[in-house]
Parts: C-alpha cells; structure tokens; sequence
C-alpha cells in the first residue's frame, strides 16, 4: 500500500461559475494518483468556521472526503458542487457565528480565523487549495500570513483577480454575454427600440467591454469611467440611424457610473467583505435614454428594450475555455505542492502558464485600462494596436 503523502484540502469561494467542478476533478484525480488525500471543505470558508471538533458531531454540511468517482461523476455540470458562500471568517457577524461558538464569540463583528486553523489541524489538512476571486484569496493569503501552505486557483466571471490574465468562469460569461445579446436583437430589432442590457462588473468592466468588441453591442458603459447619459443617448440615436433596422443597442457593467462617480445600489446591506449588492444602473439607463431621445429624435421618444441577464451568465455548463483551463490550473496546484512552492497563485500571463505570490491579490484592483482599451467620447472599445497583445487583449496586467 502507498504511504499517503498528506491530505489537501479544496474549496470554492464567492460567486458560482462554469468551470469550478472542473477545476475540483483535476486537483482531486491527480492528488489521489499522487498519493494524497483530498478533503472538499463545503460552501467555502463556511464549512471551516461551521464544524465542529467532535468525532460524534455531523459535520457533513462542513465537509467530506472526495474521490475520484465522485467528481467523475460532478465535473461536467456548472456551479460547484462543494457548494460556496461569501464569508469571510476574519469579519464574522454576530448573527452568523455557528451555535456552538456563540458563547466565545459575541462581539458585533467576529475574527474566527483561530477556529479555522483549529479546523484545519483536527482535519488533518497539510495544503490548501482555495478557488476563489480576489475576496476569498485575499482571506487566503491571511491563512498564509499564519503559516498555512496554500496554492490558490483563481474564480470570477468578472476577470479582475491580479496577477493573471484568465479567471475561471471568465470565458463562458462572456459567451453567454454574446449569444444572449445577439437573441434579444430580434426583440430591439422588431420594435426598432434602444436595448440596454446590464451584466455583472462590480470594478471592471471586461465582461462589457470584450463583447462590445466582439460585436455584441455597439456602445458599452464601464466601471473604470463615469458616462454622461446624455452624450450617450446621442451616441445611440447615431447608431440606430446607421442601422437599416433602426435600434442600437449598448451594454452596462453593473457598477457603471453616472456622471457624479456613484454607482447604484439595491440597499444598504453589505457583505462580509464590505460590499452592498449592486443594482438599478440598467433600469435608471433605461429611463433616462426614453427621456432624452426625443430631444434628438424630432420630438418622439424612443421606447427600450431593458434586460439584466445577472445570473443566466454565471450559470449551465462551461464553454470550451472553461473546460480546459480548470483542468490546468488543478494539475498546475499539484505540481506546486509536489515542488513545495507554496504561497502561490495559479495563473495565466500573456498567454502562458504561470505563477505569481499570492500577495499580489491584494496589492492593487485589476481593471480595465481605459488610456489603451476604451474610447471615453464614443464609450466603446478600442480598435486599433492589436499586434503583440495576448488573446484576451485587455485582460493582462502586464
């Protein structure tokens, strides 16, 4: 019998996304042919504040060992199975510390991070692997600063993690942006109306501004620059008059802002990471272009077509990209732990596998650069100066 070199554990953080399951089956069949045992530590760093040290207690909303049947089974389908949450153990509220600690924890916010390194030693957990966006790695690169061998896979259909060109989920967002673009023309084109179509993109707007390039729309409104909304009304008036269909259309990061730099929100709740849920930029979007457009459309208002797509593009199968790149960057996290170069972040650099410190989550926010990629007076893409840049083009940080 082969002597078991350790046990890894895995877990997902933040948003669902195409791509995770792939990315668990990868880390899970190549760590089990190694030698290790793989831990799935269930609805990220949930599951390591929620369990409880007692062989006795049911731990199983926290945890379970994973085989290679089990993923076998589980890779092909979207979402994760392991299930994700937004905690973040190091700022817990009141309200969310699991029963059997509300006596020891009763501040307003709480810092569980001892009862996760507690957690980890009583499960016998020598690695970590978290797959996560910028919230869930910058909590890992805390456990990191506490001595935890970790090797993080980057996860966010928005592409803003720092350090890499490519996040998990990026891809088939994208392609869903696209595809679901493309169905509603049929509506905008009929009513021959204005389409304004929100998707997510709290700080950069890659999921608005690539598929704007790729034709999806021809104006897109983007986090990293405040828009007018009356020079962009007289921007879709001009498309709409070049098109023999008589609609135009334009695409909005969820966190777009208006002219005053505010972005809108549904409410003042805010998560373990201090963010308020994002919403209503699309609808005020909407309002405002039926307002303006008669003032350039000789007095007759122009009726909208207003969709947010939110989670139809974070949810299904993964595309091609988001099949392939899960697989790599699983068997890229063993190869680091077979290396002992821990501490690292699985990355993609200018079209090439790579690594970088997992600190550099945390060092700076990963957005679009409107100077090279962004045409501020005609709020779309740039379409020039492609030669040498990677496959993504704006995405690189490099």
């Amino acid at each position: 019998m082969t002597k078991l070199k350790g046990t890894i554990g895995i877990l997902t953080g933040g948003g669902d996304v195409p791509g995770l399951n792939p990315a668990i089956r990868a880390v899970t069949i190549r760590a089990i042919r190694e030698g290790y045992r793989v831990i799935g530590i269930r609805r990220g760093w949930e599951g390591l504040v929620g369990m409880q040290r007692d062989k006795k207690a049911d731990n199983s909303a926290c945890y379970s060992e994973l085989s290679e049947e089990a993923v076998n089974r589980l890779f092909r389908i979207g979402g994760t199975f392991l299930h994700t949450s937004r905690t973040r153990p190091s700022h817990v509220p009141k309200d969310r510390v699991p029963d059997h600690l509300q006596d020891a924890f009763s501040e307003e916010i709480n810092d569980l991070t001892d009862e996760v390194l507690k957690n980890l030693d009583w499960l016998g957990i020598d690695y970590m692997i978290p797959i996560g966006g910028d919230d869930t790695l910058s909590y890992a690169d805390h456990l990191r600063k506490k001595g935890i061998k970790l090797i993080a896979i980057p996860k966010t259909m928005d592409n803003d993690v720092p350090g890499t060109d490519y996040c998990i989920g990026f891809s088939t967002a994208v392609t869903r942006i696209i595809q679901l673009t493309h169905d509603l023309r049929t509506t905008a084109d009929s009513h021959q109306r204005f389409m304004v179509i929100e998707v997510f993109g709290r700080y950069a707007g890659f999921t608005a501004l690539l598929p704007t390039m790729a034709g999806a729309a021809n104006r897109c409104v983007i986090p990293e620059h405040p828009f007018d909304v009356e020079k962009l009304t007289q921007l879709m008036i001009e498309d709409r008059r070049r098109n023999r269909s008589s609609y135009s259309v334009v695409l909005v990061s969820e966190g777009a802002k208006t002219e005053s730099g505010e972005m809108l929100f549904e409410g003042d709740e805010r998560d373990m990471y201090g963010h308020r849920k994002l919403g209503g930029i699309g609808d005020y979007i909407s309002i405002r272009l039926k307002q303006l457009s008669a003032k350039y459309n000789n007095g007759r208002a122009i009726h909208i077509v207003n969709q947010r797509l939110g989670y139809l593009i974070r949810s299904g199968d993964p595309d091609a990209l988001d099949s392939i790149v899960p697989m790599v960057f699983g068997n890229m996290a063993l190869d680091m732990i077979l290396k002992e170069r821990f501490g690292r972040l699985v990355s993609i650099r200018r079209g090439q596998y790579d690594d970088v410190p997992l600190d550099i989550v945390t060092s700076f926010k990963k957005v679009v650069d409107v100077n090279k990629y962004y045409h501020t007076d005609r709020y779309r893409p740039v379409f020039t100066s492609f030669e040498g840049k990677p496959l993504l083009i704006m995405t690189s940080d490099v």
